[in-house]
Parts: structure tokens; sequence; C-alpha cells
């Protein structure tokens, strides 16, 4: 057990990848204390903002993936198409259901205001533009080479 976890601990295209993540979680969490003069612990487990974590996690993965076994390899070929689909994801579909709740909340505020209903806000910051995602996209292929081995 004691070799697995050793082993582990040397992944470096894990920690790579947790670490762009994390950069960026953090970069979110420095943006929102400069814009709104205060500190909020969901910013730094959130989803949505600038840049994206989940791109530059993948963005992460692939590159040092490609770094590792080769821009030419099986496994980059898998982890590239991964990252696009997450790409995707993140500034299409993740983008538009927020939107899509933006209208419900404003919906929802118009009926109970006329009091005919009061419920619970959706969630609205659950994408990306197109920019957090290019962003998440660049802090992560940058994290991976400098922490390249």
């Amino acid at each position: 057990m004691a070799n697995y976890i050793l082993e582990f601990s040397k992944n470096y295209i894990f920690w790579t990848s947790a670490s762009a993540w994390i950069i960026a979680q953090t970069i979110k969490v420095v943006l929102g204390v400069f814009r709104e003069k205060r500190f909020n612990f969901r910013w730094f487990v959130g989803t949505g903002g600038m840049p994206s974590s989940h791109t530059a996690g993948v963005s992460a993965l692939a590159t040092s993936i490609g770094i590792t076994y080769g821009f030419d390899s099986a496994i980059f070929a898998i982890a590239l198409t991964f990252t696009l689909i997450v790409l995707f994801d993140a500034q299409g579909v993740r983008l538009a259901s927020g939107r899509q709740a933006e209208i419900l909340n404003k919906m929802l505020d118009d009926i109970y205001w006329k009091k005919k209903l009061d419920d619970k806000k959706l969630k609205e910051f659950i994408g990306h533009t197109p920019v957090e995602v290019f962003a998440g996209a660049a802090l992560g292929i940058v994290t991976s080479l400098l922490l390249y081995k």
C-alpha cells in the first residue's frame, strides 16, 4: 500500500492537472475579493467565472500526457478528445444552462412579487464564456509546461 501512495505522489500528470485547477480557482477567489471587497469560500469550490478551472485542469492533463508520452501517442489523442469535449461543454452546454437559470429566476421573481409562488433560485453561473474557456486552457498549458520535470 505504501508503494502505491509513494508512486502516486510522484505522478507528474495528476499533480500538474490538480495544480492548474487550484491556480484557476485561486485566481477566481482573488478576483472576487478585489471585485466585491469580501471573501466568499464558494468562489473556491464553485463553478463558472474567470478563468475556467475545468478547462485549466484538462488542458494541463492533455499537455502533460503529450509531453510525457508524445503528442503522436494514442493516450494523448484520448486526452485531447476528452479536453475538447470539456471545453465544448464548459462554454456551450453549461453556459446555456446558466442563461436558462437566469431567465427562470427572473420569472420566479415576477411570480413571487405577484404573490403567486415563492421558490429557491436556480444557480446561474455554471458555464463559461469563450474568453473564460480560452484563459483556462492557456493557464492549464502554461502550468503543465512550467511544472514539467
